[in-house]
C-alpha cells in the first residue's frame, strides 16, 4: 500500500488563525510531503462549517498542483448533487492539465441537509444523482468538454459506505473510496456481474487516525483536537433534520473500535508500528493500493502538523509498503 495525506482546512473558533495563513501553510505541507515521498493529496469538501471546512476542492487543488511536480491529486470527495456533471468534467480536465495527468476524482452523495438548500439540490435523489454524475464525467471527458484533461482515463472512486455502496460502485465499474476489506467480496460480486473486466477493481481510501513515536505524551493534544472535529460532524450531521445533537464524543472510547466502525465512530491510534499493523488487519485481502491519513486534525499547531507529516511519510508509510 502507497500512503498519502487528507486535507479539509478546518479553521476552528477556539484555534482561528489567518486565513491565507492557513492556506499557504497548507500548499507549503504539501510541497514538504511530495519532497518526503508522499504518495497522495487528498482534499474535501463541506459547506457553511462555522470552521471554513473547505468548501471547494478542485480549487485547492489545482493549487496543489501547481505547486509540485510528482504526488497523485484526488478529492476525498465533491459531493456530486450540489454540482452540474460539466462543471465538475472541466474543473477536474484543468487540474489534470496543470498536474500533467495527475488527478483523481472522488464522487460523494452528501447527506447534510442545509447544504442541499444552500444549492437548491434534491437530497432525496442523491445517490442516483452521484451515479449518473460518475457516468457523465466518462462521456464528457471522451471528447464532448475542452480542453480535455490529459489522462486517457481519470479515475473515478466512489465514495459509499456499506454493502450497499460497495455494490454501486461496482456496478459502475468505477473504484470504491473505502479501504474497508469486508467490502470487497461485496464490490468484486457486483463488479463481475455487471461485466467488467476485475482486473478494473480497486480500492482506496482515508484512515482515521494518527501515528506517533510517543501516543500517551501527544494523546492530550491529539484527543483535544480530535474532539473538536468529530464533534462538528455530528452536530452538523443532525442540523437541519429535527434530530437532536448527539452527545460530545469520548475520544478515548474511539481508540478501542474496530477499523470502520462508521465513518467518524473509530481512531487508530499509537506508534507507526502499531498503527500499520491495524490498518494491514482491516485491509485484509482486498486490492487497496494506497491509504490516507489525516494532516491535521482541527486546528492542530502547526509544528505538529509537520511532525505528522513527517511520521506518515518517514515511519508509517515504509511500514506499509
Amino acid at each position: 500500500m502507497k500512503v498519502g495525506l487528507y486535507f479539509d482546512v478546518r479553521n476552528p473558533t477556539g484555534w482561528r488563525g489567518d486565513w491565507s495563513r492557513l492556506y499557504g501553510f497548507t500548499l507549503e505541507v504539501c510541497e514538504e510531503a511530495e519532497r518526503l515521498g508522499c504518495h497522495s493529496i487528498w482534499v474535501t469538501e463541506h459547506h457553511l462549517f462555522d470552521d471554513g471546512y473547505l468548501p471547494q476542492p478542485l480549487t485547492l487543488a489545482a493549487a496543489v498542483a501547481a505547486r509540485t511536480r510528482s504526488v497523485r491529486i484526488g478529492t476525498g470527495i465533491v459531493i456530486a448533487p450540489l454540482h452540474h456533471p460539466v462543471e465538475v468534467a472541466e474543473q477536474a480536465a484543468i487540474v489534470d492539465i496543470i498536474s500533467a495527468g495527475r488527478v483523481d476524482i472522488g464522487l460523494g452523495a452528501g447527506y447534510r441537509v442545509p447544504e442541499f438548500e444552500l444549492f437548491g439540490a434534491d437530497i432525496a435523489h442523491r445517490y442516483g444523482t452521484t451515479d449518473q454524475c460518475a457516468r457523465e464525467l466518462r462521456r464528457l471527458w471522451s471528447g464532448v468538454v475542452t480542453p480535455p484533461p490529459v489522462q486517457a482515463r481519470v479515475p473515478i472512486w466512489m465514495g459509499y459506505q456499506g454493502p450497499k455502496g460497495a455494490a454501486r460502485a461496482g456496478r459502475l465499474g468505477e473504484g470504491l473510496l473505502s479501504a474497508d476489506g469486508r467490502l470487497w467480496p461485496v464490490y468484486r460480486d457486483a463488479f463481475a456481474a455487471a461485466g467488467h473486466d476485475l482486473a478494473g477493481a480497486r480500492m482506496t481510501g482515508g484512515i482515521s487516525g494518527w501515528a506517533t513515536e510517543d501516543p500517551e505524551a501527544d494523546w492530550p493534544v491529539v484527543a483535544k483536537h480530535l474532539a473538536n472535529q468529530l464533534d462538528s460532524y455530528r452536530r452538523y450531521m443532525v442540523e437541519g433534520t429535527g434530530q437532536p445533537v448527539p452527545r460530545p464524543v469520548d475520544p478515548d472510547r474511539l481508540r478501542q473500535r474496530e477499523p470502520f466502525s462508521g465513518p467518524i465512530g473509530y481512531f487508530l491510534y499509537g506508534t507507526p508500528e502499531e498503527v500499520a499493523v491495524r490498518v494491514r488487519e482491516a485491509v485484509g485481502d482486498a486490492p487497496v493500493d494506497a491509504v490516507y491519513f489525516w494532516a491535521s486534525i482541527a486546528g492542530m499547531p502547526e509544528d505538529l502538523v509537520v511532525r505528522n507529516v513527517r511520521t506518515v511519510c518517514e515511519r508509517l508509510a515504509p511500514l506499509l509498503a
